[in-house]
């Protein structure tokens, strides 16, 4: 039986104006501000809509309440000129001079999918005339990221995509930077959002490869048979288990001359059944998203390639799928691993850090300038800080201060978790070099990375556990439920400040 055909990963033609052009059909999204009496005002977009319905726009809005918010989104149609009724969509911005990044970045996502139900064929978005032009990719960013859904095999989503969008007062080089960051991760929402029967570890190696050819990364597969001659028996027997056989992928972009690569490595799961530590329902129904720190390591090297970084960059996913068969591997198992330390098997839906306990060794064969390592690893992680927060664990604090920097700057938040060696005792095993659980359910966030520790050969080295904000479970004004693509942006940031 054929599989199910997706809807294609929506790419609205992304262009750029000096001005707001009112004489076309075009949606109109526009902001307004606070002043600074916290009273609404209107912004330059805003300002150019009234000036052409005779200050309509702006006697509407001083009857409404609560416009100001920043990522208020309301609409309403005006006259504007010989055009007939227009469709204006004006966003909250609140105070301009405390907008960040993310404001930017959500307020536009969140006006595109307002339009969501409203065929539309064109939309103007004027807030490059309104905020700094350091914001100004995020309109790009944003307005991208808001076309992706996670509705991708529906016969009709319902969802009324634009065309085109036009960005007013929006220069060339931020629309470059946004659009990549745009597709960037919805590519990775995208490899996440797909079911785990389709995308099983061939499959995401096969489009990441295809990825690759597309933007002129170079790119490398290990198959099965290329993996036992890599000695990465703990990918292998994760994946053993399983009818879809483990893949190793590496993707390289080489714009750093003679400097060490930073290396990036993502826990690739693509469906955690739990094998024989088998999860009950309730916790298996999302488990294609176990996949997600190989997705957003796949994101990320898109837009490396795509914004042509001065670095040498390399991704490495490791990918397999956990299930149960007579051949899965067990608890009690013993692993060597391709460092040649062995792994005592106490949980097998503890997965994840023995498929990065290979994938790690890989890039610490690369002489790395640094690594991070990207995973939905652990409940524990979002026990200690919640569904919308990553978890920072490293081995050199101003690895982990620089990403925290970035963070923030993009406003998807992280916390460092401490790594103190009183840790290091909790992995330890009595008939291994180590075990794959630490000692009960406590701290188990920061064993697992103990864990991943073992492997980095003493190479800085930053752990990030996204289980809590890579997937959601419902919508909210900016996006969609399903795959978030958080770090993107994150990391993007954080190469280019290395530069």
């Amino acid at each position: 039986m054929p599989d199910p055909t997706p809807a294609p990963i929506p790419s609205p033609n992304l262009s750029v104006c000096p001005s707001l052009d009112l004489s076309g059909d075009d949606i109109l999204v526009v902001g307004i501000a606070a002043d600074d009496g916290d009273a609404s005002m209107l912004t330059p977009s805003s300002t150019m809509v009234d000036q052409a319905c005779g200050g309509r726009l702006a006697a509407w809005a001083q009857q409404r309440d609560g416009l100001k918010k920043c990522g208020h989104i309301t609409m309403t149609t005006m006259p504007i000129g010989d055009q007939g009724l227009t469709t204006v969509v004006l966003v909250g911005l609140g105070r301009l001079e405390k907008l960040t990044r993310d404001d930017v970045f959500r307020a536009v996502a969140s006006s595109v999918r307002s339009l969501s139900d409203t065929p539309c064929q064109s939309i103007a978005i004027g807030l490059g005339l309104d905020v700094a032009p350091s914001l100004h990719d995020g309109i790009a960013a944003g307005a991208l990221f808001a076309c992706e859904y996670q509705s991708i095999y529906r016969k009709s989503s319902g969802h009324q995509l634009p065309e085109q969008i036009s960005l007013a007062g929006v220069n060339d080089q931020a629309l470059h930077r946004g659009r990549a960051l745009g597709h960037a991760i919805n590519l990775t929402r995208r490899l996440v959002n797909e079911p785990p029967t389709i995308m099983n570890p061939s499959e995401f190696a096969d489009r990441a490869v295809a990825m690759a050819s597309d933007v002129g990364l170079k790119s490398e597969t290990w198959d099965e048979a290329k993996l036992a001659a890599e000695n990465c028996e703990a990918i292998l027997a994760v994946g053993r288990g399983s009818s879809s056989p483990p893949r190793l992928v590496t993707l390289r972009h080489d714009g750093g001359g003679d400097q060490p690569p930073v290396i990036l490595v993502g826990k690739g799961v693509t469906f955690d059944s739990g094998g024989l530590s088998l999860k009950p329902s309730d916790g298996m129904v999302d488990m294609k998203c176990d996949m997600a720190g190989a997705a957003t390591v796949v994101g990320v090297m898109r837009a490396v390639a795509e914004l042509n970084l001065p670095l040498n960059v390399v991704g490495i996913c490791g990918l397999a799928e956990n299930m149960v068969s007579g051949d899965s591997y067990k608890l009690g198992d013993v692993i060597q691993t391709r460092s040649g330390k062995t792994i005592e098997i106490l949980n097998t839906d503890a997965e994840g850090r023995v498929v990065l306990a290979d994938a790690l060794d890989v890039a610490c064969d690369m002489n790395p300038a640094a690594i991070v390592d990207l995973a939905t690893l652990t409940g524990a992680c979002m026990v200690a800080l919640g569904q919308e927060v990553a978890g920072l664990m490293t081995n050199q604090d101003d690895l982990a201060s620089a990403i925290e920097s970035a963070a923030q700057t993009e406003g998807e938040p992280v916390w460092q978790l401490p790594m103190f060696e009183l840790y290091d005792d909790k992995v330890q095993s009595k008939v291994a070099d180590i075990k794959n659980v630490g000692e009960g359910r406590w701290g188990g966030a920061i064993t697992a990375a103990k864990f991943l520790e073992n492997f980095v050969r003493g190479n800085p080295w930053l752990h990030i556990d996204i289980a809590g904000p890579a997937f959601a479970d419902s919508a909210k004004s900016h996006r969609d439920a399903g795959a978030t693509g958080v770090m993107v942006r994150t990391l993007v940031r954080w190469l280019e400040s290395s530069c």
